[in-house]
């Protein structure tokens, strides 16, 4: 019996044709599962060769009673990988 295939990031989707069709290739990420889908974006935008900043306080992710805080694991990853990693304040006042 096999797992479920399971994809968090936009590779089966068509995210990425979209953002290059306008020319975008700045991204600004949030999102509610930090630890899952925004990281997989994250990592696959990158890996596309777009410019990502993650708004660290507009994401979220579960506390796992074994492993420990996926939020903190996430900011941890986001740090090493992301263009930025601001706050909601400091990215509102860099757009106006």
């Amino acid at each position: 019996m096999a797992s479920p295939h399971k994809v968090y990031g936009p590779q089966t989707n068509d995210l990425v044709l979209q953002l290059r069709k306008r020319n975008i290739s700045k991204v600004i990420l949030l999102g509610m599962l930090a630890n899952l889908c925004v990281e997989a974006h994250l990592r696959e935008l990158l890996e596309q060769g777009f410019e990502v900043l993650v708004v660290k306080d507009a994401t979220a992710a579960p506390q796992h009673p074994q492993l420990g805080d996926g939020y903190k694991a996430a900011l941890i990853n986001f740090g090493y990988i992301a263009n930025a990693v601001l706050s909601t304040d400091k990215v509102v006042a860099a757009m106006q």
